[in-house]
């Protein structure tokens, strides 16, 4: 028995579909479960660098709450002032809802009056500009890596939860320092 033969306008329709339905599949992906982000700015150095793309989980903060150290991509706050075209900032959640935040004399973020540890940054950070305060409830404490190159909380408050698209959780770009975050 030999199998049927399929006709030319049947194999285009049948590839128009596939192609149709793969375009659909990676919107409805970008939209609401991964999407890639382009690093802009040196904010979040040494951690992530101008050019840098990393791939944010936007399901994740539906399925746990977002922790101290995480890194997400929120949308600019209108009090940033940065440049308008940029639309999606990426900072380091510092401090959660209910916490007192403040920097120290010596240059050290203190939540709740103790020197929180932050071995991401390069020794002999320091990091000024943050008068006490209590993080609003619903909101969250950003700040970049690059403690005196970044506009972050420091500059615009705390972030509402409403604001963060998502965490981002692996470095993609460029391949040579492919790695989770």
């Amino acid at each position: 028995m030999t199998p049927p033969v399929t006709q030319p306008a049947a194999r285009a329709t049948e590839w128009v579909a596939i192609v149709a339905a793969a375009l659909v599949a990676a919107l409805v992906i970008k939209a609401f479960v991964i999407q890639a982000f382009y690093i802009p700015s040196g904010s979040m150095e040494p951690t992530l660098k101008v050019g840098d793309r990393v791939l944010v989980n936007k399901l994740a903060y539906h399925a746990h709450p977002i922790h101290r150290g995480d890194i997400v991509v929120f949308t600019r706050p209108k009090l940033e002032g940065g440049a308008p075209a940029i639309k999606d900032l990426i900072k380091r959640v510092i401090g959660l809802p209910g916490e007192t935040i403040e920097s120290s004399s010596d240059g050290q973020v203190l939540i709740d009056g103790r020197t929180l540890r932050e071995p991401y940054l390069p020794a002999g950070t320091i990091t000024t500009g943050i008068n006490r305060q209590t993080v609003p409830p619903g909101h969250y404490w950003v700040m970049g890596d690059n403690r005196s190159n970044s506009r972050d909380s420091r500059f615009f408050q705390a972030i509402p939860r409403s604001l963060v698209v998502g965490r981002a959780f692996v470095l993609v770009w460029p391949l040579s320092s492919l790695q989770f975050l």
